[in-house]
């Protein structure tokens, strides 16, 4: 066969991108995350850390500016952690930076009962 050769831009990836942007909670400091995919549950986890008062910036091209300086509360709308299970992923961060966590059951799909201990 012929080697390949040539370059490719790699798509982001949800499940990398979800604990990125929890993460993002952790600091007081700006973060920007690139190559963030634009999908569903990334919409749902930005909306959950928008709702804590964290300042979220679109930069384009999949590109976003995470800046959680303020973090308002500890206390996370039930009708947001219903959307996605990865909604369990901030529970550390504000553990961590408020104290205190306080998150409605996740969402996700009924493919049957999933444990959550490794989202913790």
């Amino acid at each position: 066969g012929l080697p390949l050769t040539g370059t490719i831009q790699a798509s982001g990836s949800r499940h990398a991108s979800l604990p990125l942007l929890a993460a993002c909670l952790l600091t007081e400091e700006p973060v920007t995350l690139r190559n963030v995919p634009d999908v569903v549950d990334v919409r749902v986890m930005l909306d959950i850390i928008r709702s804590l008062g964290v300042v979220v910036d679109d930069l384009g091209f999949h590109s976003w500016r995470i800046n959680a300086r303020h973090i308002n509360g500890w206390t996370v709308d039930p009708a947001l952690t219903s959307r996605i299970r990865a909604s369990l992923v901030v529970a550390a961060p504000l553990l961590v930076r408020k104290g205190r966590a306080k998150l409605g059951p996740p969402g996700g799909d009924r493919i049957g009962l999933r444990r959550i201990d490794t989202h913790i």
